[in-house]
């Protein structure tokens, strides 16, 4: 997603009617009933697989463990002919020269979380230092995650400008916004954290870190999808 960065926050930027929950969660809810010919649906999982971020992201991590990671990567279709690669490996910002050696004269992207991943509790130098670090490694594509104690707090312009900062510091990097929707608490702050990630310059916007409870919900992704539409 491309989008022209506003020089400073406005509040403006944050529009909408309340979100109806339940009506939300209806909408969702008919994706899941609707009947789906086995032709489409074949070409459905192999533009999702084509689309997935295969990731290691634990204390536990070694250059083996990502180095075995890429071999998979690499070998999908060794299990089951025709199958694409993945769209990229996400690793920690140490683990970024590994894999790019590793996927060296592939298509598959490397992916690096940054900005004190997960809970994005650290100051901006030192998110903006990981961040130019992980580029500097090789990183195609940033992972960050927003202050979700500040935009709790209502501090959207403190958020807007630290993920620009975050963007610019990316380079050639595509940026991609983690939201943490489990933490926000309501599907209208959901569409707000979207909006404003969006505005700042997110190139992707995402739900979750998968390191909390609830993660990704067909609520929360049908709201981030209206509001990518609506932008």
């Amino acid at each position: 997603m491309k989008t022209a960065r506003p020089a400073v926050f406005k509040p403006s930027l944050l529009v909408g009617p309340p979100i109806d929950q339940t009506g939300a969660e209806e909408r969702a809810a008919r994706f899941t009933k609707r009947s789906i010919k086995a032709a489409s649906k074949m070409q459905g999982l192999l533009l999702t697989l084509s689309m997935i971020d295969l990731t290691t992201l634990e204390g536990k991590d070694s250059v083996g463990k990502v180095e075995q990671l890429c071999f998979k990567a690499l070998h999908l279709h060794d299990a089951f002919e025709g199958l694409p690669t993945v769209a990229a490996i996400c690793v920690y910002p140490s683990h970024v020269q590994t894999a790019k050696k590793a996927l060296e004269g592939s298509t598959v992207k490397v992916a690096s979380v940054a900005t004190a991943f997960p809970s994005g509790q650290s100051s901006l130098s030192i998110k903006l230092d990981e961040t130019r670090f992980a580029v500097a490694q090789g990183a195609d594509e940033i992972d960050m995650v927003i202050s979700r104690g500040k935009f709790l707090a209502g501090e959207y312009a403190y958020v807007f400008d630290e993920i620009a900062a975050i963007k610019a510091a990316c380079g050639p990097a595509r940026l991609k916004v983690i939201l943490e929707t489990g933490e926000l608490g309501s599907l209208d702050e959901v569409r707000k954290a979207s909006q404003l990630a969006i505005a700042a310059g997110a190139d992707f916007i995402k739900t979750s870190t998968g390191k909390i409870q609830p993660a990704a919900t067909l609520p929360v992704t049908l709201v981030m999808l209206e509001t990518i539409r609506d932008h």
